[in-house]
């Protein structure tokens, strides 16, 4: 396939995360804050029942992240 005809990259999805503090990502419909600690940085955020949960950049690189909000699934009437 030549570089003409080759499909365009999906701006949408990222390989690496974001790397600067305070940075929100979205993951599995949930945000995540990107916390600078002393020893490595990790991904903030909440899981399904409201709990803490923190992600490092390997667990969110293989969830799957994005920088926007997914759309919602609700239906309108």
């Amino acid at each position: 396939m030549s570089p003409e005809t080759a499909p365009a990259a999906d701006p949408d999805a990222p390989t690496d995360p974001p790397t600067e503090p305070c940075s929100v990502v979205w993951c599995g419909g949930r945000p995540y804050v990107l916390e600078a600690g002393a020893v490595r940085p990790r991904w903030v955020g909440t899981d399904g029942r409201g709990r803490p949960e923190t992600l490092s950049n390997a667990q969110l690189r293989r969830r799957g992240w994005s920088h926007r909000r997914a759309a919602s699934r609700r239906h309108t009437r």
